[in-house]
């Protein structure tokens, strides 16, 4: 298929093609550690797409002579960038291969995540800016999860945000991820370096219970577990709404990110889910908080 990598086809090196969530996806995968599986539909894609509609002209056009100052002027620019990628028409080769993906997968519930080639960067961080849909079911409804990830690239904040790191609007390309959905019981986020502090001999852990977007729309105040070196034991607990994860699956939990950090060789910033009494590895990047000497 020419729009479509699996997860093992990806490596860290891939992001031109991948975006940055999907090429640490597959670098994760390859290197054996627990992560759903999933497919990248490429940055080819979106670049066919753009070309088919004629759309990098309309997002000039609609961006020309706009103050990146004016939140207003930003937002109607998106607004009707936006609707460009709504009526865009999607390339038949493109469904196609979306199609066939999906069912290799099991056609069943998916995540539909962003991922952009100028992704946590080391002057800069991305994340949280494109659009992810979760609990998608149906070929009809992923393509359009991707359309809209695709218009999610050129929202107002995202547009400003590039704009002050000088990366020019006709260098960014999108990736989209397609991942079975996990029935997360509990999900977080694992900090393999205390990201206040840094010190190097502690994680931090963050846990709420269900899916983790309730963590990052900040609906709900996390569980805070701090484990300690050498053992990974519980040294710190603060559980606003009750405990989420045990000290045995605390230390679980560091132990893999202890992995995960030793195979990129530096501290890692990692979003799991526990199912099915196994943790799962959602994404891992790395660390950007200034840190101490490593122990």
């Amino acid at each position: 298929m020419t729009y479509i990598r699996t997860f093992e086809q990806i490596s860290a090196q891939d992001v031109g093609l991948a975006g940055g969530k999907g090429a640490n996806l597959g670098e994760l995968t390859r290197a054996g550690f627990p992560v759903p599986p999933g497919f990248v539909l490429t940055t080819a894609a979106y670049r066919t797409f753009v070309q088919a509609n004629s759309l990098q002209e309309a997002i000039t056009a609609a961006l020309h002579g706009v103050a990146l100052s004016d939140p207003t002027e930003l937002a109607r620019a998106a607004t009707v960038i936006a609707g460009y990628f709504a009526a865009g028409r999607m390339p038949v080769e493109i469904s196609d291969d979306l199609h066939r993906a999906y069912l290799a997968l099991g056609g069943g519930l998916v995540a539909v995540r962003s991922s952009a080639t100028a992704e946590d960067l080391p002057t800069a961080s991305f994340a949280g800016q494109q659009e992810t849909f979760l609990n998608v079911g149906g070929v009809a409804a992923v393509l359009e999860a991707t359309q809209r990830c695709w218009a999610s690239l050129w929202t107002a904040r995202a547009i400003a945000y590039r704009a002050r790191q000088g990366i020019p609007p006709d260098s960014v390309s999108l990736a989209v991820v397609v991942q079975q959905m996990v029935a997360a019981e509990a999900a977080g986020v694992l900090f393999t370096a205390n990201p206040l502090t840094g010190d190097p001999d502690e994680m931090v852990i963050n846990a709420v219970r269900g899916c983790g977007e309730a963590l990052v729309s900040g609906q709900v105040t996390p569980e805070e577990i701090v484990v300690g070196w050498p053992n990974w034991t519980v040294r710190r607990r603060d559980s606003p709404a009750g405990q989420v994860l045990a000290d045995a699956q605390a230390g679980q939990l560091a132990r893999l990110g202890e992995q995960i950090e030793a195979h990129y060789g530096r501290p890692q910033d990692v979003e799991w889910a526990w199912a099915g009494g196994r943790f799962h590895v959602l994404q891992a990047r790395p660390i950007t908080t200034p840190l101490q000497p490593r122990r």
